[in-house]
C-alpha cells in the first residue's frame, strides 16, 4: 500500500485533484445565472389576451 502512495501515478493524480478543486473554487460566477427571470419575463403577454 506505501509503494501505491508513493507511486508516480497516485502523485500526479493527487496533484491534479487539489488543482481541479482550487480551480473550481476560484472560478465560481459571483451571482447566478439569469437565465431563470428572462425565461419567465419571456412567458409573460403583458396583459394581451390570446
Amino acid at each position: 500500500m506505501m509503494a501505491f502512495l508513493k507511486s508516480d501515478l497516485f502523485l500526479r493524480f493527487l496533484g491534479g485533484f487539489a488543482i481541479g478543486a482550487v480551480g473550481m473554487f476560484l472560478l465560481q460566477p459571483s451571482e447566478p445565472p439569469m437565465l431563470s427571470t428572462t425565461a419567465v419575463a419571456a412567458t409573460t403577454t403583458n396583459g394581451t389576451a390570446l
